[in-house]
């Protein structure tokens, strides 16, 4: 009876959603091109990030070798921009990381992932929130802040002051919200504001050119002493001069905060129904919009750290303060609008992301039922959106706005590696029969009862895949995924690595034997030949690829942001196994 009970809880917990078309009363219009959705990616990608990532990390964490973070979070956009293409291509009617999670790995991984997604977007409120209002109190000469402090009885603390500003700012944003939920041209909108951005910071790269110093990639301490900063102690905070003052692990840290400034292009996925050609349109403008975003921010963080030195950009400094140290005051203003309309192009979506993962998870039973309504009732949005924001605004004030940073980059990461992981399950899966509810093996396949030889995993019988080599490949998969995690957490102190301890060196060798041997099994697997417009090219590689680099970095967050993403996900838990696991909608239908 134990074991049967047993049985059926981890049925459950993998049980996975059947890849159906949802029947809607009114289907969208497609008018979405491909210019539109490369726009949107853009639009998304290239925003508040591009105006005040630098005063966050190249200070204190990466200094000029910024450019290099951008490069490796980058990378690892791509990588994981090339999974959701190919799921764009798969599933040409629906648009959510959540719910492709859910058909192929199971509910428990699917809730894991919407609750994360929740956590990610209300973070991302919190930034424009701030965003906002440095931005404002900024361009006004900090007349703002002082404001409050002046009209606030000084026996309040200021830090009351400082979040009554943030709740202004949150109900000015609100108030757009709400203004723009009738705008029938958002995609026009959206275009014309991205244009403008994409315009000012052509401005910022081309200013670089004319005004940049290749010395700000060489600074030493004489040139601290000589900017006055007399107490560097050796460089201290400040780093060991030149274009890596903090070294490699710099690089590494500053690369996964870096992160954030790409989340954002997972945004295009949620309009595969208003697409024109989906199948087509949706993985190229995932890949475009990335390989755009990349460049804007390479050129403008390489035009920022020749301008400025590093050890000026503080957190707090945005962009457009660049052109106040270089003498050109009119800049600071034209700069300063493309940050406005950066801030604008997103505040039509303010609270859509939340309440479409919310609407889903509580469709499918995993949250409670009477948020099903949030994104369709008046009402139940209306609160959402004061209660999110509220939320948001007091995250704003208690958590730094790196720590802020981090906890998005973290949810993306982690959204990420599994996204990866269910391109590479379903890659080498066997054909799909009722839209995915059951493996269907063809009689061709080979004989009805296959059995597992130690040959057969690396010369298997069939040229197709079969229940056999989808279930190898899901086991290797996931023996994979917890040696490339073992790999990370040694490579995390490669100090002993370099030092030639022994130790280290042998558990690395030993694990890159294990994971070449598995990955080498994945690699001789039959692959799906269904038809798609789009695959993950190089097979198995570029999937593990993704979870290996999205797995180191996740390494680089802090102690703070490992347990902040641990207390979240602990409410998540107690949510799931309280209501979620019982309520769900989803009968088991396991793996095979």
């Amino acid at each position: 009876m134990l074991c049967q009970a047993l049985r059926r809880f981890g049925q459950k917990l993998v049980s996975r959603r059947p890849l159906e078309p949802p029947v809607a009363e009114t289907a969208p219009a497609r008018s979405l091109s491909t210019l539109d959705l490369v726009t949107l990616g853009v639009g998304r990608t290239v925003g508040i990030g591009v105006y005040i990532l630098a005063g966050e990390m190249a200070g204190s964490q990466a200094g000029p070798a910024i450019v290099i973070c951008l490069l490796v979070a980058g990378l690892t956009s791509m990588l994981a921009g090339l999974c959701y293409a190919e799921f764009g291509a798969r599933v040409p009617y629906s648009g959510s990381s959540y719910l492709y999670i859910y058909v192929t790995m199971g509910e428990i991984w699917a809730f894991i992932t919407g609750w994360n997604l929740i956590l990610s977007n209300v973070a991302s409120i919190a930034i424009r929130i701030w965003a906002w209002t440095l931005a404002l109190d900024n361009i006004f000469g900090n007349k703002i802040s002082q404001a409050f402090q002046e009209t606030i009885s000084p026996h309040v603390p200021g830090v009351f002051a400082e979040i009554l500003g943030f709740f202004v700012m949150f109900l000015v944003l609100l108030l757009l919200e709400l203004l723009t939920q009738n705008i029938k041209q958002l995609s026009l909108v959206t275009n014309v504001v991205t244009s403008v951005n994409i315009l000012v910071l052509s401005f910022v790269i081309m200013s670089g050119f004319m005004k940049g110093d290749l010395h700000n990639w060489k600074l030493t301490e004489e040139d601290y002493i000589k900017a006055g900063l007399n107490d560097t102690s050796g460089l201290g905070l400040l780093g060991s001069g030149g274009f890596v003052p903090f070294g490699f692990p710099g690089i590494l840290r500053g690369s996964a905060t870096c992160f954030y400034a790409f989340v954002s292009f997972s945004i295009i996925i949620t309009k595969v129904e208003e697409a024109q050609n989906p199948e087509r349109s949706i993985p190229m403008g995932i890949v475009i919009s990335l390989l755009i975003s990349s460049l804007v921010y390479f050129g403008v963080f390489l035009a920022l750290t020749l301008m400025v030195p590093y050890y000026r950009l503080r957190p707090g400094s945005t962009l457009p303060e660049a052109f106040f140290h270089i003498g050109w005051a009119p800049a600071y203003y034209v700069v300063a609008f493309g940050f406005f309309c950066s801030l604008s192009a997103r505040f039509s979506v303010f609270m859509f992301p939340i309440h479409r993962v919310i609407r889903m998870m509580a469709q499918d039973g995993l949250l409670f039922p009477v948020l099903a309504r949030i994104q369709t009732g008046i009402h139940a949005r209306i609160v959402s959106t004061v209660s999110f924001g509220i939320i948001a605004a007091i995250m704003t004030f208690f958590f730094g706005f790196t720590d802020v940073l981090d906890l998005i980059s973290f949810g993306g990461l982690l959204v990420f590696s599994l996204l990866a992981f269910s391109v590479l399950i379903l890659s080498y899966e066997p054909e799909m029969q009722n839209g995915g509810n059951e493996a269907q093996v063809q009689e061709e396949n080979g004989p009805a009862a296959e059995k597992l030889t130690l040959q057969g995993l690396f010369f298997p019988a069939s040229s197709t895949p079969t229940l056999l080599s989808g279930w190898v490949v899901y086991v290797c998969s996931s023996l994979l995924a917890l040696l490339l995690t073992l790999l990370c957490l040694v490579l995390a102190h490669w100090l002993g690595l370099l030092s030639g301890d022994p130790g280290p060196i042998t558990v690395v060798v030993l694990l890159l034997v294990l994971i070449t041997g598995l990955t080498g099994v994945i690699w001789r697997q039959p692959q799906s030949s269904t038809p798609l417009p789009f695959k993950v090219p190089a097979l198995p590689l570029l999937p593990l690829l993704s979870i290996f680099v999205n797995i180191c970095l996740l390494m680089q967050m802090t102690a703070a942001t490992w347990a902040r993403f641990g207390v979240w996900m602990l409410i998540g838990f107690v949510i799931y196994f309280g209501f979620g696991i019982h309520h769900s909608l989803k009968g088991p239908n396991s793996r095979p």
